[in-house]
């Protein structure tokens, strides 16, 4: 399945630069000079990317309707603004990536690299594979035990066929085997949205690197529409603790960005999931470690010792998105505990995050002295 663009620009020499780099790229492009004409289109079809030339008229209030029009909550934004205008207005309107005036092949195509991958993603995330199979459903009290069975499944979560006096709130536990999958699957999971009298969703929650990995990897191999991922993407780490890590590239990903971390170095390898906290577009990106368990916590203790042992010695790094993570109460909830816990780089990422780009540098260059890692021991 081509991947969709819906463009509204009415500058003719942008316009040739984004028909020629999204064609190389593989994404159909459907123009809208008027954002009356946009906001018609953004109801009636679904697209991966919404690209917004931020100098025409209506073109804040597209931004915004994308976010709330049904079929394209999850489309990636794509602003393109004037080098004179603040990052913070554009990303308060909802866009994911910034591409500065003047545009050029070069850099339509760096920053739309980054845009397609994140655009696969999240198109994967929405693949639903109907299958039926049974579930067993635990209350979050353990009081009861129910059974029901699945109409579809994705990565997210699933919907079940199931008694309405057997839903309710909390995380509920949920058992089931997957045709072909010799491992059963033990996963938390609260009731998302109701349908029928006897058809609900479940959202999966707190799942695992390894479960998540294996569902990803179940859905590619039954789903007819599935398609390979984009390679990892190389950066460049300056500095790391144990909360989280700055990373350097040219098209880093947005804010709540959910990525893998592939880290190596000397003959220690190393694999961290984490969360886009701070993103500076052309530079840089924070990444805040999400996985909390003691296996994640010795890796990360090795990894920081070998640097630290080895000042010469560069890690190689490379990145990869696994979908947009929405901000929840319990994500600032989890983030809040970190920053207090004393990491000053995981507290940096998340009391600083409204620093202009340079400003931002310059604090981080501060603080380095007090991460355990800094760019000295990395470089």
């Amino acid at each position: 399945m081509i991947l969709k663009s819906l463009v509204l620009c009415a500058d003719e020499k942008i316009v040739r630069v984004l028909r020629r780099t999204l064609g190389d790229l593989e994404i159909a492009m459907e123009l809208c000079a008027d954002a009356e004409g946009a906001l018609r289109r953004l109801t009636r079809e679904r697209f991966e990317a919404i690209i917004v030339d931020c100098a025409g008229e209506g073109a804040a209030g597209v931004l915004r309707s994308a976010r709330s029009a049904q079929g394209n909550k999850r489309a990636i934004a794509v602003a393109v603004v004037d080098t004179t205008q603040g990052l913070r207005s554009v990303f308060d309107l909802g866009a994911h990536f910034v591409l500065y005036k003047p545009v050029t092949v070069e850099k339509a195509k760096s920053s739309f690299r980054a845009a397609r991958a994140l655009m696969k993603r999240e198109r994967r995330r929405n693949i639903r594979i109907p299958v039926q199979i049974e579930v067993a459903i635990k209350s979050p009290d353990a009081s009861s035990l129910s059974k029901a069975t699945t109409c579809d499944l994705s990565e997210g979560g699933m919907a079940v066929n199931i008694p309405k006096r057997s839903r309710g709130t909390g995380k509920w536990k949920l058992g089931f085997n997957l045709p072909d999958e010799e491992a059963a699957f033990h996963l938390a999971a609260e009731f998302a949205w109701e349908g029928t009298a006897a058809q609900a969703g479940l959202r999966f929650v707190d799942v695992s690197p390894e479960d998540a990995r294996r569902l990803q990897n179940w859905i590619a191999r039954n789903s007819p529409d599935a398609e390979q991922d984009d390679p990892p993407v190389r950066c460049h780490l300056t500095d790391l603790s144990m909360g989280g890590c700055y990373l350097e590239l040219q098209s880093p990903f947005p804010i709540s960005t959910r990525v893998t971390l592939s880290m190596r170095a000397a003959t220690l390898e190393l694999r961290v999931e984490g969360v886009v906290r701070v993103m500076h577009p052309d530079r840089g990106m924070g990444v805040e470690f999400t996985q909390t368990t003691s296996q994640h916590r010795e890796g990360l203790e090795k990894f920081l010792a070998v640097l630290t042992e080895n000042r010469d010695l560069k890690p190689e790094l490379m990145v990869q998105p696994e979908g947009l993570e929405a901000e929840t109460p319990a994500n600032s909830a989890t983030s809040t505990v970190r920053r207090e816990s004393g990491d000053p780089l995981l507290g940096l990422f998340l009391s600083k995050n409204t620093l202009a780009p340079e400003a931002f540098i310059d604090e981080l260059v501060k603080q380095r002295g007090a991460v355990a890692v800094s760019a000295g021991a990395v470089k």
